[in-house]
């Protein structure tokens, strides 16, 4: 626990057991199972004519975008909706008629609420106007909107520095509110600008900028149709973007072949019942995965260099196993690559990834007979110290296979949050964009700032050492969501004001800088209107389509903005209405938005026109082959380094993994149905090798501990469950776990954190 001087506040809430069931893990994913639960979330919140409403105008052209995960949209979607179960347990949580109102926030003041589970917080409803948490107080209070915006523009205007102000953006946001975000806090002087890419896929854009030249992937829906082989790597789409299971069903149905690589088996990608299917319902489902490679944690590295060794031998036997002529022509550092990989034996490759070996000569074979292939990853490759190698050695076997700019092959990083690339896309960066700023002035006639801003960790840091005054956040659960919860907790409380603009209560609304406001914003399914007119929003999937995002239900309360119209306040306030840029008048005309974002950005012409209907791909240059931003306008091999994790007797290797009743840091449930686990969220799954050697029996309680730096950091009361993991590994649930990652320890030039790696002891209660 950790607390204010004036304010009792419990940081990582409860450390009780709820009354764990344990089942066998489940051997598929969806089926009538999954229709069950979505439907019993939704019923349960909304009610069940608003629940069927709402549900068929989810994912569809006229309809609103998915507030989770950022799949994209089959052109022509199915007259059963598209939509999966977790989607529908989205939806539920942001349309509920729970509501945390003036009456709600009188009877629990910050100390109680703090002391509720992550779970219990998230269940109490939608928020439903500004509320503001004074330094002398433990209650939040009503607010008028504009006595929130000026308390926030007196707090920016008493800074030394534009800089001592830090700015978060959650993948939720809109392309209009996060163009109108990044261009507000560049007018104010700052590219602090975390965001929480910088938290998950921010190793994937360094290593595809550094080798292809793009940050994105380079695939579309319709390549899974057309792939030969999709590799899976680092993945659990059954839980975390259920839509994905569709895509492989197809590529399945036409010959394709799936190899998933991961730790842990994944009933998502064991066996699909497509609910929308008769054999999906009645029958057995699609089997998925044809190789399963169960390689330890972070050991990818090793394994791809494995295949690529193997794969060389066979070219230099046989010949036509890599793409010569692909290679010749589009990239550069073949030699030296194939000179790094004869460096390692392939018994050390073997011993380290823990890979059986027939399993390997099986993808190897695979592999050399096939050329049009996917490789699908997300945060299993990113949030490592070489997490950014990681990527870049799925992007040289791609190379070596002549697997990019052709039909059913390229690069798929699979973005976690709706809007998260397209926050990214529309200037929401830390990182200075010469080109940016300057067609940034030429819009708006302000010089934006030229120097690099502040990332998530540096920004904890920053407020930690008290750099850093003003923390303001668009949308998220920033403590819940970032690494060492105990010192992000102390960052946050250093602050003179903490702002949330938010939809529903979190964690971070209770643990927060001397004076705290809560701004109450529209969700992705709420009607947004202007003079009666509706207005609607833009996002990018993860595959680079841009399609506009229209709500319908009434809001939660009508004393809700939108996200654009509150930046629009606070930069009002900020500039009293006195700066090139009128604030209030652009951000209530999103068509307007959007006219600046295409005058700003190539790619988004006839924005207002073209994001209607089914949308637009914005350019990629790799679909084109076109490498010329790149040395020698080449694709670049990379020579990657295996990892050194120095484990020491007793030590283990954790991963923070989700349940499947969750998303991101949002809890919807207390059940893991896929991996048998229920009503328990304080789990490590543990082989049983490795129990036996601790002297552990099943369901014992045990403590966690990370020791980095000559600082010990523990989470409590875990309860150990038996499972299929490579021995020496872990894996538990975040964000109770996210308490023993080091804010200092992080992936290689992404500045990840290192959460899917963190050498851990444990201790037995």
């Amino acid at each position: 626990m950790s607390t204010t001087k004036k304010r009792n506040i419990s940081v990582l809430g409860p450390t009780t057991l709820t009354g764990i069931t344990i089942k066998e893990p489940a051997t598929y994913a969806a089926g009538l199972p999954a229709v069950k639960v979505a439907l019993q979330h939704a019923f349960k919140e909304m009610g069940v004519v608003k629940s069927m409403h709402i549900l068929s105008k989810m994912n569809q052209k006229e309809g609103f975008d998915c507030p989770g995960c950022a799949w994209p949209d089959p052109d022509s979607p199915s007259k059963l909706g598209e939509y999966c179960e977790n989607g529908a347990k989205a939806i539920a949580e942001e349309a509920t008629n729970q509501r945390v109102d003036n009456e709600f926030f009188a009877k629990y003041s910050v100390e109680d609420l703090s002391h509720w589970s992550d779970y219990q917080i998230g269940k109490s409803g939608r928020l439903t106007q500004p509320m503001l948490l004074k330094p002398d107080s433990i209650h939040y209070q009503p607010i008028s909107w504009q006595d929130a915006y000026t308390i926030i523009a007196k707090e920016l205007h008493a800074l030394d520095t534009p800089d001592e102000a830090v700015f978060y953006t959650s993948g939720r946001s809109s392309n209009e509110a996060a163009f109108l975000y990044g261009l507000f806090i560049r007018a104010f002087g700052t590219n602090n600008m975390p965001d929480c890419s910088n938290m998950c896929h921010e190793s994937s854009g360094v290593a595809l900028n550094e080798t292809l030249g793009i940050g994105k992937g380079s695939v579309k829906l319709e390549d899974f149709d057309k792939a030969e082989i999709v590799m899976v790597i680092g993945q659990n789409p059954g839980t975390n973007h259920p839509r994905m299971l569709s895509a492989l069903q197809k590529c399945k149905e036409n010959g394709g072949k799936v190899i998933s690589i991961n730790p842990l088996e994944e009933a998502g990608l064991i066996r699909f019942k497509n609910p929308q299917e008769i054999k999906g319902v009645l029958a057995s489902g699609t089997a998925l995965t044809d190789i399963h490679l169960q390689v330890k944690i972070n050991q990818d590295v090793a394994l791809l260099k494995l295949l690529i060794k193997k794969l060389a031998k066979l070219d230099q036997e046989k010949g036509n196993i890599f793409d010569h002529q692909f290679i010749n022509t589009h990239a550069q550092g073949y030699e030296n690559l194939l000179a790094d990989v004869e460096q390692y034996s392939e018994t050390e490759l073997l011993a380290s990834c823990g890979v059986d070996q027939n399993l390997i000569h099986q993808t190897v074979e695979l592999l050399a007979s096939n050329n049009k292939i996917i490789i699908c990853w997300a945060m299993g490759l990113t949030q490592h110290k070489n997490g950014v190698d990681n990527i870049k050695e799925c992007v040289n076997l791609l190379l070596l296979k002549g697997s990019l700019g052709k039909p059913g092959a390229g690069t798929c990083p699979v973005r976690g949050h709706s809007n998260v690339q397209g926050d990214r896309t529309v200037g929401i960066m830390h990182h200075v964009s010469p080109a940016l700023n300057t067609a940034i002035q030429k819009t708006f006639g302000f010089t934006p700032p030229d120097k690099e801003g502040l990332d998530t960790v540096h920004a904890i840091e920053a407020m930690h050492q008290g750099k850093a005054k003003v923390f303001i956040a668009l949308g998220g659960n920033f403590l819940s969501a970032a690494s060492d919860t105990e010192y992000t907790a102390q960052a946050l409380q250093n602050c003179d004001l903490t702002v949330s603009i938010s939809t529903k209560l979190n964690r971070t609304h209770l643990v927060t800088g001397k004076t705290a406001l809560i701004l109450p914003t529209l969700g992705r399914s709420e009607l947004d209107t202007k003079n009666g007119k509706p207005r609607y929003f833009t996002v990018e999937n993860s595959m680079g389509k841009v399609h506009q995002s229209k709500g319908l239900l009434q809001p939660a309360s009508e004393n809700l903005k939108s996200e654009p119209e509150i930046i629009g306040g606070i930069a009002d306030a900020y500039y009293k209405g006195d700066h090139i840029v009128d604030w209030k008048n652009l951000s209530e005309d999103y068509q307007q938005i959007r006219e600046k974002i295409q005058q700003v950005f190539n790619g988004f012409e006839d924005l207002n026109n073209r994001s209607k209907g089914s949308g637009f791909y914005l350019p990629n240059n790799v679909r084109e082959l076109d490498f010329s931003k790149l040395p020698n306008q080449k694709a670049q091999f990379s020579i990657c380094h295996l990892p050194e994790h120095n484990i020491k007797e007793n030590e283990f290797i954790l991963m923070t993994i989700r349940s499947h009743d969750q998303f991101n840091t949002t809890i919807y449930g207390l059940d893991d149905r896929y991996r048998g686990i229920y009503n328990e969220r304080r789990i490590v799954l543990m082989h049983k090798d490795d129990m036996k050697k601790q002297n552990l029996q099943k369901l014992d309680p045990v403590n966690l501990i990370s020791r980095y730096d000559n600082k010990e950091r523990k989470a409590n009361n875990f309860l150990v469950i038996p499972y299929n993991i490579p021995q020496g590994n872990l894996a538990s649930y975040f964000p109770e776990t996210n308490v023993l990652v080091p804010y200092n320890h992080f992936a290689d030039k992404s500045n990840t954190p290192i959460s899917k790696s963190i050498v851990v002891t444990i201790e037995k209660i």
